[in-house]
């Protein structure tokens, strides 16, 4: 079973290529190595699979790669994925994360594709206030523009789905984390400003709730749902495991050994979504899959894993700091 994977050597992205390739899938990889995009993510497996450096967006050469590759799926990643830089540049997502979902799903009605697999987001649902979970059929109430562009490839993928017969399946995962993550989201910033004794910039009072879920059992719910979810259906891909933001900044420092006063509240992101929470009994019930990581235990691997990969953090940390100059205010 040949795999073409979108945004391959994104976050995500590659830690399903790497279980791809140990579960014995031929893999084509497509990333356009963007800032987020490193093919050092991919180094262990660059020799077992393909790889091509390509935009979506490009209709041609996404054209080009269906035709010659020829694959029976596709699992598609590549996005923009920072509400951050969404509020500052709409128009990159509004391009890359519709335009782009558009041009897959055209090529892939051309060339009788077996499934297409499109990742969104719990995003796309909006917020909730202390109570409820979002379960797969909640209305989507999209709050920034990175959730709009992402709501909106959703309903690419159930037109295409209804309209072609398309066979898409849509992901919503909750907050993935982990070894490899690119240093702008919560996670790997506080690691990088705590090792530096830094301000810890935290928005608002910290009182934010995301549902945390490791990345490996991310990549892993997607291969359960590749070998037993229906075309047409949507899987939310969840933990359980609630924390607010204040929560996970200072069990970091904990970990790190560093004080809590390294701690500073900043202005609150516009339109920042209070909580989110998803009910993922579907896939349990209809894949079979549960995630396998506690948050203290994936909170741990990820602290050691940025500990025993300094140099990589910090060269990352250095292409961000006039964009952190942006945003934390």
């Amino acid at each position: 079973m040949k795999l073409l994977v979108t945004g391959g050597a994104g976050f995500i992205g590659s830690e399903f290529v790497r279980q791809a390739v140990k579960n014995d899938y031929q893999v084509i990889a497509v990333d356009k190595l963007s800032y987020a995009g490193d093919l050092e993510r991919l180094k262990e497996v660059l020799d077992f699979i393909t790889f091509y450096k390509a935009d979506i967006t490009n209709s041609e050469f996404i054209e080009y790669i269906f035709d010659k590759e020829k694959p029976d799926i596709i699992v598609h990643f590549a996005a923009e994925s920072h509400v951050d830089r969404s509020i500052l540049n709409p128009t990159d997502f509004l391009n890359s994360n519709i335009f782009g979902t558009y041009i897959l799903l055209e090529t892939s009605k051309k060339h009788d594709i077996k499934l297409f697999i499109n990742i969104s987001t719990d995003e796309v649902y909006g917020e909730l206030k202390e109570t409820g979970k979002f379960i797969e059929e909640s209305p989507l109430k999209p709050n920034s523009p990175y959730s709009v562009s992402k709501a909106s490839a959703d309903m690419l993928g159930r037109a295409y789905f209804r309209t072609y017969g398309v066979p898409v399946i849509t992901i919503r995962p909750s907050n993935n984390y982990g070894p490899w993550q690119y240093p702008e989201k919560l996670i790997p910033v506080v690691i990088a400003k705590a090792l530096q004794n830094e301000d810890i910039p935290v928005y608002g009072d910290g009182s934010n709730v995301r549902e945390w879920l490791y990345v490996k059992d991310c990549a892993e719910a997607i291969f359960a749902i590749i070998e037993k979810g229906k075309p047409g259906e949507i899987y939310n891909v969840a933990s359980g495991e609630e924390k607010k933001n204040i929560e996970v900044v200072k069990a970091i420092l904990e970990l790190l050994k560093k004080p809590d006063d390294l701690i500073k509240f900043v202005k609150d992101r516009p339109g920042h979504d209070f909580r989110y929470s998803m009910d993922f009994s579907k896939i349990v019930k209809e894949c079979g899959w549960k995630p396998k990581t506690k948050f203290e235990k994936g909170l741990e691997k990820t602290v050691k894993w940025y500990l025993e990969h300094r140099d990589w953090l910090f060269k990352k940390v250095e292409e961000l700091k006039e964009y952190w100059k942006k945003v934390y205010k």
